[in-house]
């Protein structure tokens, strides 16, 4: 039977939706951050994003929701998974959506606007199973206003 969570780094795992007993999960497996990038109510069968939160508290894991719907990601998107990733510093995150593919993308971008070359994103994404090389152009661009920005 294949992880639930799927590993990108030691720090950073996504997942499919997860249930609000994956949360009990979650804090045995030492995750200190969970990030939904679901809106609420994308899908009937999916917890309500206030209820994943108190789970996440009860649990003693900070929790952000971060949703990405069709309109896209935004620079806001990434702005608040940092934030949300700077207040676990050398924290394990686990982020989720639909089928993770969402939260592999988002990362993607926040580590691109560090600069970090496109390559290494693609291929660390696709070595977790997610084939993100349509997103190549943004990402190097973004990295190109980056290295410029410094």
């Amino acid at each position: 039977m294949p992880e639930k969570f799927i590993r990108l780094t030691d720090q950073f795992y996504v997942s499919p939706q997860i249930s609000l007993d994956d949360v009990a999960l979650a804090a045995e497996q030492g995750f200190t951050l969970i990030v939904s990038n679901r809106p609420d109510g994308e899908m009937p069968s999916q917890p309500p994003s206030a209820e994943m939160e108190a789970a996440a508290k009860a649990a003693n894991i900070q929790y952000a929701h971060i949703p990405i719907d069709g309109r896209g990601l935004s620079m806001s998107h990434i702005s608040a998974l940092k934030s949300a990733l700077n207040e676990v510093k050398n924290g394990k995150a686990l982020a989720f959506c639909a089928s993770g593919t969402r939260s592999v993308i988002l990362r993607s971008y926040s580590e691109a606007t560090e600069g970090r070359p496109s390559e290494e994103i693609i291929a660390e994404a696709a070595a977790a199973g997610f084939n993100i090389s349509p997103h190549a152009q943004s990402l190097e661009s973004l990295a190109a206003r980056t290295e410029e920005d410094e």
